[in-house]
């Protein structure tokens, strides 16, 4: 009888786990791309022009207060500064850290050139 009782509480907690919703979901998808990474792209433009590239980027972090859980208006990480904007990373372009404000018009995306397959 004990067991019939823990197989169901497990078969029921796994199945609320699966079943979550999906911001839980999407938490748990963040977590393995943090820890996978994502081989990401950050493209700023400024109006319709392309300003800055920045490729090969982990993760972009939300800025977090010194004291609080409150989030600062721009994210962060580090990527190469794709200065030529011909969508390699040549000799001389290097690893930097960045930050995009929250009112800059930029997309983040992981690099078609080297997808999942």
């Amino acid at each position: 009888m004990k067991k019939q009782i823990l197989a169901t509480t497990l078969l029921l907690s796994a199945t609320l786990f699966i079943t979550g919703c999906e911001e839980k979901q999407n938490k748990i998808n963040r977590y393995i791309q943090n820890w996978t990474g994502v081989n990401g792209v950050i493209e700023v433009y400024a109006g319709e022009k392309l300003v800055k590239r920045f490729m090969k980027i982990d993760k972009l972090s939300t800025a977090m207060a010194t004291e609080g859980n409150i989030s600062r208006n721009y994210r962060y990480g580090y990527g190469y500064l794709d200065s030529n904007q011909n969508f390699k990373i040549d000799e001389g372009e290097k690893k930097v850290y960045f930050e995009v404000s929250d009112y800059s018009t930029y997309i983040f995306f992981e690099d078609p050139a080297t997808g999942r397959k």
